[in-house]
């Protein structure tokens, strides 16, 4: 059975020195910037970026391209919105006319209907009266 045993001071001072000659060595053993390794890798990175500028640039470009599209889709739509809507208006307009046309012959029916009733209304008033012999004041039975 394994029985656990704190390390002392000394022995993690010793760690820690280790640790950082380790790290030390690491830094150490990059190559230099004039390395054919580090120009290498540095030119395939620029390759890489720029590739990116060139599809970035192209998304950009697909973009404007779409959204020039879908305005120039959205302006006919409206045009042809608002082309619909002057005719419907145009349509409402006529169709009121003709329900104005409609009320004021029904209207002019009425009034004559309701002229004619009084007419044969005073006719018969009329009669009745010159019948009985006498006329009321200011009324002349012709």
């Amino acid at each position: 059975m394994a029985i656990y045993r704190e390390k002392d001071f000394s022995e993690r001072r010793n760690a820690a020195d280790e640790a950082r000659k380790a790290l030390l060595e690491r830094f150490k053993a990059k190559p230099a910037a004039d390395d054919p390794a580090v120009l290498a890798k540095r030119a395939e990175r620029k390759a890489i970026l720029e590739a990116r500028a060139l599809r970035e640039a192209e998304k950009l470009k697909q973009k404007q391209e779409r959204l020039a599209r879908e305005a120039a889709e959205k302006a006919a739509s409206e045009a042809a919105e608002e082309a619909a809507r002057l005719e419907a208006e145009i349509q409402a307009a006529a169709d009121a006319k003709i329900r104005e046309a409609e009320e004021n012959e029904r209207i002019a029916r009425l009034l004559a209907d309701e002229a004619e009733r009084k007419a044969k209304r005073d006719a018969r008033y009329a009669a009745r009266k010159s019948r009985s012999g006498r006329a009321p004041p200011g009324f002349s039975a012709r």
